[in-house]
């Protein structure tokens, strides 16, 4: 048997006990100068900032890199350049389809011009400031762990997320130069993982609650959503609350107008709204929501809609909430846009600032589609961007849309 086919059996995911260990690693900071593998001709725009553009991680494991595109105002992409990011991608044991096996690899952070990516293999995190469509001024530091695998930011904060051994969240002050780690900040996860942990084993995101007052972690087989309430001084609470998921292996994180969190999760192919509440507790709202569809891992809003990628038979369901919050299906068969053969093993998502548009990873094929989203919550294809690493000893994964 083929280790691609070893792996897409293996989608039914497994549940493992999780065990007790911590990790203390110190952060250090290395500061290098840029470098392009390749950057194409076009407009560059001159002030500070995004200006409508893609950004895909290609995961490579031998040099991880930051593919740029050209969005253009009908949602349409085209390629504007690829930089090193002067790490290594890295590929989670057994991923069927996705090797980091997480949401939010990839972060743009409007505030600072800031794009954030990490690099699994390396045990480091890469930033950039972003010139229009041009990467500069790139600083790697060192994650506080093994395998780093999601960030997230709130304020001038960032937390990574390591995925490896006991799994661990760090903190990190953003800063005119970038990262700067936050002395701390590191808290151990309890997991019992390898360095290069088994996918269906690994926490699933890192994730703020809008008012920045928590952090919280989806840790798929050990089946709970660890939150950590953050202090004013931008640390977490010495230990996490733990909350028993109400889904079986949550795994992606997102939040409604209402600051309420959602939650994808993967064996069921479900989303669980709850109430997170100050001492970090969570209160579930809405039951698991099935859409019926395979393996629901990835999960972002668009306004008042929100898109899930199901990894197993690569489609996208889209969901809505109503005037008072509930969240439904967009449609009864839970599919937002019809399937293509040319777009198998959807992975993660983005949406852009305007929630016009959605951009979707095909891991399988190499791809990212384009969607305009309808005022119903339908999905209509307007671009196709191909040549992406495709998976096969490991793929891209990562993606932001600005």
């Amino acid at each position: 048997m083929s280790r691609h086919t070893r792996r897409r059996s293996s989608l039914q995911v497994r549940l493992l006990g999780a065990g007790a260990a911590v990790v203390a690693v110190a952060a250090a900071v290395a500061t290098v100068t840029v470098a392009s593998a390749h950057e194409p001709g076009g407009r560059t725009a001159q002030r500070a900032g995004a200006d409508h553009a893609v950004f895909v991680q290609g995961n490579e494991l031998d040099g991880n890199t930051i593919h740029v595109f050209e969005r253009g105002d009908d949602g349409t992409l085209s390629a504007a350049g690829r930089y090193a990011t002067g790490g290594r991608g890295g590929d989670q044991v057994d991923a069927p389809t996705d090797s980091l096996a997480s949401q939010g690899s990839l972060v743009y952070d409007k505030a600072s011009s800031l794009l954030l990516a990490v690099n699994a293999g390396s045990g480091t995190v890469t930033s950039f400031q972003v010139r229009g469509r041009k990467l500069i001024q790139r600083q790697v530091v060192d994650s506080g762990g093994d395998f780093p695998a999601s960030i997230a930011v709130h304020g001038n904060l960032a937390y990574v997320m390591n995925a490896g051994g006991a799994g661990s969240v760090q903190g990190f002050r953003i800063t005119a130069r970038g990262l700067k780690p936050l002395h701390g900040s590191h808290r151990s996860l309890g997991l019992a993982n390898d360095r290069v942990p088994l996918f269906s084993s690994s926490p699933g995101q890192v994730a703020f609650t809008p008012d920045g007052r928590a952090l919280a972690v989806t840790t798929k087989s050990a089946n709970t959503v660890e939150v950590f309430p953050v202090r004013r001084d931008g640390r977490p609470a010495r230990h996490a609350v733990l909350n028993r998921s109400a889904g079986e292996v949550p795994f992606a994180i997102t939040f409604d107008r209402r600051g309420r969190m959602l939650v994808a999760e993967a064996k069921n192919s479900t989303v669980t709204t709850y109430r997170v509440r100050r001492d970090g507790r969570l209160k579930t709202v809405q039951a698991p929501l099935p859409n019926g569809q395979d393996t629901l891992c990835w999960l972002e809003r668009a306004g008042d809609f929100f898109y899930g990628g199901n990894t197993a038979n690569s489609t996208v369901t889209g969901y809505r909430t109503d005037a008072h919050g509930s969240l439904a299906l967009t449609n009864s068969l839970g599919i937002a846009t019809p399937p293509s053969a040319m777009s198998q093993g959807v992975i993660d998502l983005a949406v852009t600032p305007d929630a016009k548009f959605l951009y979707v990873q095909n891991a399988l094929s190499g791809t990212v589609d384009g969607f305009r989203v309808g005022h119903d919550g339908a999905l209509t294809k307007v671009t196709t961007a191909t040549g992406l690493p495709s998976f096969a000893e490991s793929g891209m994964e990562g993606i932001a849309a600005v």
